[in-house]
């Protein structure tokens, strides 16, 4: 339920709906856009409440929500919501961003490479995982805070945020002190323990789509961070498990458009683990901006024939640089160019 404000409404008519809330053991929410002002209503709501609400100074009509997922959902929030990042990056305001670099941070001059020729080529977020989540136990792990370390320097040499993925409880306040951005993971999506603490940091989080998650079940995720109390978060399509095995998944480019239209949180894709074939990285990551993607997170490695983890879906520098060519040609084409990139501070 959503209680739609007056344009003239007072403070004392907001604080009195949030203090009625209160006494019947809900909690209501303001979110402030650009058309109007709602109280978003959580908790068990009953059915009368809707008609008290509506006799209360200050409110325009109340509103029943349709879907499970609250804060999540455009009815409630009308406006785009824009993630600000350090050195000027926004995510969701129209113009979409690219995200790259390696899987996982192996060594300072590999991921230095990567990162001063993704720089080069024009990304916007640097990515690299210092913890890894692999199926066998005996494949590499990552690095750890070492390798934090790494992508924390290789950021601020360059002047450009960075990303990387958090998988424990444990290594929140390690994750949060060196990235801009917390990656939450297709197997940790509904860890919901894991949800609800990163989202207290108060840094943005990058939410990927489950392994064989639902579009429901991916926004109410989501609403687990939102109704921790942080607005700021990012969603990743990532592929889908079906019975395709030609492909490592199925890159859902349904899922981005609908969930765009669904969602007032921006949308990215990213083909690399969508395809698991870097030979369809780039076919893919036009298909994802043409169906309204507001950015890209592409995988790249200086050498990835040597690659300790998913070589076979890495782009050189080289082909990553034609990649964002051809991709900013296409967007400049609908009328969604991509953003601006601040001017690099090191080489």
């Amino acid at each position: 339920m959503i209680v739609v404000m007056n344009l003239g409404r007072s403070e004392a008519q907001r604080d009195a709906i949030l203090e009625r809330l209160q006494t019947l053991g809900l909690r209501g929410q303001e979110i402030s856009g650009v058309s109007r002002t709602v109280i978003a209503v959580l908790g068990n709501v009953f059915p009368e409440l809707r008609d008290e609400l509506s006799t209360m100074e200050g409110v325009d009509e109340v509103m029943r929500v349709s879907k499970p997922y609250k804060l999540a959902n455009r009815e409630v929030h009308l406006d785009d919501t824009v993630v600000e990042l350090p050195y000027g990056v926004r995510v969701g305001d129209g113009h979409p961003v690219i995200i790259a670099g390696p899987c996982a941070i192996e060594t300072e001059e590999q991921l230095w490479a990567a990162a001063k020729g993704i720089r080069d080529a024009g990304a916007h977020i640097l990515r690299g995982d210092a913890f890894k989540p692999r199926t066998s136990p005996y494949s590499f792990q990552g690095l750890g805070v070492p390798g934090l370390k790494m992508l924390k320097d290789a950021g601020d040499r360059l002047g450009i945020p960075t990303v990387t993925e958090l998988m424990s409880v444990r290594d929140i306040d390690a994750v949060a002190q060196y990235s801009d951005v917390l990656q939450i993971g297709a197997r940790n999506t509904q860890n919901f323990v894991l949800l609800e603490e990163a989202a207290k940091v108060g840094k943005p989080i990058l939410l990927k789509r489950a392994i064989a998650g639902t579009i429901e079940e991916w926004l109410l995720a989501a609403e687990y961070i939102l109704n921790a109390g942080n607005p700021n978060v990012i969603l990743c399509e990532r592929g889908i498990r079906t019975f395709e095995t030609a492909t490592r998944n199925t890159l859902d480019l349904n899922a981005i458009a609908l969930v765009k239209r669904l969602s007032h949180l921006p949308v990215i894709s990213d083909p690399s683990h969508g395809t698991g074939r870097w030979y369809l990285v780039r076919p893919m990551s036009m298909a994802s901006i043409a169906v309204g993607a507001d950015g890209l997170m592409i995988e790249v490695h200086p050498s990835p024939d040597h690659a300790l983890s998913d070589g076979a879906q890495s782009l050189t520098p080289g082909n990553f640089a034609g990649l964002v060519r051809e991709v900013g040609k296409l967007a400049e084409s609908i009328g969604r160019p991509l953003a601006a990139v601040p001017e690099r501070i090191a080489s």
